[in-house]
């Protein structure tokens, strides 16, 4: 699984002109699954974002979690974080999972997440999605759990 996470003030997302996923102070975390995760993987991402240090204390310093400020996530799927860019200048998306079994481990992500007490809202899966975000800091983190 990889993820690129944002720490935000706010973020949206919308699809067909409505507004399906919205979030107040929080993450904003793009998700690719790529071939062979499984649940071992997403519960690892689960875990490490949940727990994930990168909001201010009283000092300045990022020492709390989404969850320690009340923050939320918003889950946007995107597959095209699987891309290979190594070769031409044509991404291949040949390490993406299958959609059925991308949607179904998004879904997974999900709900451990909300396992973990955070307010998760979602995009909508293999919908043209318009996010809007206003990035914080800005704080920006890649994170990358390859199948075994």
């Amino acid at each position: 699984m990889r993820a690129l996470i944002q720490r935000v003030t706010h973020a949206c997302v919308t699809v067909d002109g409505q507004d399906v996923g919205k979030i107040k102070r929080g993450i904003l975390l793009f998700l690719a699954v790529v071939a062979g995760d499984g649940l071992q993987q997403c519960s690892k991402m689960v875990r490490k974002v949940a727990g994930l240090r990168i909001f201010p204390d009283s000092q300045g310093r990022m020492n709390l979690s989404v969850a320690d400020v009340g923050g939320e996530i918003l889950v946007v799927s995107q597959f095209t974080l699987a891309a290979d860019l190594k070769k031409g200048y044509r991404p291949s998306f040949g390490s993406a999972q299958k959609p059925d079994l991308a949607e179904e481990m998004c879904e997974n992500f999900c709900q451990e997440l909300r396992a973990e007490g955070i307010n998760v809202e979602q995009g909508v899966f293999g919908a043209d999605m318009q996010v809007s975000l206003n990035n914080d800091g800005p704080v920006t983190f890649w994170l990358d759990f390859p199948p075994d």
